[in-house]
C-alpha cells in the first residue's frame, strides 16, 4: 500500500506544485493520475521514488516512510517506465532487461530465467530478440522492453509516466491491453500518469483527477463518469463520454424504476385506464407469486390495445410472450446489442432473485445518457 499524507511540494517557497495531497493506493491497484499540464501529476509520481523530494508531508510504502530507505535501494525496488523508454542503446535487449537484477547481484542463472520469462510475457521471443539492440526495434517493441525491464526485479510497485503517449493509436491500444493482461497475472501496485482520459478510464481501477496540485476527485472510472463531483470534473471528462463508454453503465442505471404491472386476467378496459392514470406506454403482465419473486408472463404496449374490438379479451390473450429480460448488473453495451438484435422495445430488468425491478425502453436509455427531459414515445 502507498499512502501519501499531506504532501506539499513548492519551489522557491512560493509555488505549491503539489498542495497538501492525500492519497491511498491499495495493493494490486492501478491508480491513474490525470489532469491538465502543470497540475502536479508527474511531480506526485516522482516523489514516490524520491526523484523529487517533497517539501513537507510523508509518503509511506507498506507503512514505512520512504525517507527511511536509501534512495538507490528504493528505486531499484520500484519499477519505472517513462515515455522516452530509456533503454541503453549499447546494450542488447537481454542486457537491458537484466540490468537491475545484475546490479543487485542476483544469481546469473536466475536472472537469465527471469529475462526469458518476461520476454515470453511481452510476446517477444527470447531467441529472436535477446541479442538485438534497441535501435533495431519499433517504438512499440521498445516500450514492451521498457515494461519488462521495470518488472525484472519483481517489484511490488511500478511507476509509469505517460509510457504510451508517443506511440501510434493502434500500438498504444495494444500495449494498454497487454498491460491489463500482465496485471491480471502479476497484481502489481501501479501508479500511471497520463493526459488521456480514455486511457485513464480503460486501465485504471481508480482515477485521481488533479488541478493546481490538488486532487479534485478520486474515484473509480464508473463512479467518476456517473457522479462527477463538480463542473470541472464534468467538463474534463466530457459531457458525452458516458454515451461513448456504455460498458460503464449497467441495466439498473438506465431502467425506468416505476414499472407498472397488471394481472393476466385483467381486461383491456382495465389496461387502458391504468396506462392513462400511470402515464405509461407499457404494462408488464405478471403472475401472482409469493414474494420476493415476481414472475413475468408477458408485455403489453399501447400499440397492442389499438383497434381491439373484443372487450372480453384479457391481457393473457394479447400480451407479447417472446420478450427478453436482463439482469440489473448487465452492462449497457450488452443490453443495447441484445435489444437491437432482437428488435426489442421493452426489456424487463430483474434482480438477483429474478424479481422485476424495472424496465428499459428507448426513451429511458436516451434520458439517462443525454440527461434531457423525457420526450413522448409512441408504441
Amino acid at each position: 500500500m502507498i499512502e501519501i499524507k499531506g504532501v506539499v511540494k513548492n519551489y522557491d517557497g512560493v509555488t505549491n506544485v503539489v498542495d497538501n495531497l492525500n492519497l491511498t493506493i491499495n495493493d494490486g491497484e492501478i491508480v491513474v493520475l490525470i489532469g491538465e499540464s502543470g497540475c502536479g501529476k508527474t511531480t506526485t509520481m516522482k516523489m514516490i521514488n524520491r526523484l523529487i523530494e517533497p517539501t513537507s508531508g510523508a509518503i509511506e510504502i507498506d507503512g514505512k516512510d520512504i525517507k527511511q530507505f536509501e534512495k538507490i535501494e528504493l528505486r531499484r525496488n520500484i519499477g519505472y517506465v517513462i515515455q522516452q523508454i530509456g533503454l541503453f542503446p549499447h546494450l542488447t535487449i537481454g542486457q537491458n532487461i537484466a540490468l537491475i537484477p545484475k546490479l543487485v547481484k542476483k544469481d546469473a542463472k536466475e536472472t537469465l530465467a527471469r529475462v526469458k520469462e518476461l520476454m515470453e510475457m511481452i510476446d517477444l521471443s527470447y531467441d529472436d530478440y535477446a541479442e538485438r539492440y534497441p535501435g533495431e526495434l519499433s517504438g512499440g517493441q521498445q516500450q514492451r522492453i521498457g515494461v519488462a525491464r521495470a518488472l525484472a526485479n519483481d517489484p511490488d510497485v511500478i511507476l509509469m509516466d505517460e509510457p504510451f503517449s508517443a506511440l501510434d493509436p493502434i500500438t498504444r491500444e495494444q500495449l494498454q491491453n497487454e498491460l491489463l493482461k500482465l496485471q491480471d497475472e502479476l497484481h502489481k501496485t501501479i501508479v500511471f500518469v497520463t493526459h488521456d482520459i480514455d486511457e485513464a478510464f480503460k486501465i485504471g481501477d481508480k482515477v485521481a483527477l488533479m488541478k493546481d496540485g490538488a486532487i479534485i476527485q478520486y474515484d473509480t472510472p464508473e463512479g467518476m463518469l456517473k457522479n462527477p463531483l463538480n463542473d470541472f470534473v464534468e467538463n474534463f471528462i466530457g459531457q458525452d463520454r458516458l454515451w461513448k463508454t456504455p460498458d460503464m453503465l449497467k441495466a439498473s442505471d438506465v431502467m425506468e424504476k416505476n414499472v407498472v404491472t397488471i394481472g393476466a386476467n385483467r381486461s383491456i378496459v382495465n389496461a387502458i385506464g391504468i396506462m392513462r392514470d400511470r402515464q405509461t406506454k407499457v404494462l408488464v403482465v405478471v403472475k401472482n407469486t409469493p414474494e420476493p419473486k415476481t414472475e413475468i408472463l408477458g408485455l403489453v404496449g399501447s400499440n397492442r390495445l389499438r383497434g381491439v374490438e373484443n372487450g372480453d379479451l384479457k391481457m393473457k390473450d394479447i400480451m407479447k410472450t417472446d420478450f427478453r429480460s436482463t439482469h440489473k448488473d448487465d452492462c449497457l453495451a450488452t443490453v443495447l446489442t441484445m435489444r437491437k438484435e432482437n428488435n426489442l422495445r421493452y426489456t424487463p430488468v430483474l434482480d438477483d432473485n429474478g424479481s422485476l425491478i424495472g424496465i428499459i425502453t428507448d426513451i429511458s436509455v436516451l434520458n439517462v445518457i443525454t440527461d434531457v427531459m423525457p420526450v413522448s414515445e409512441d408504441y
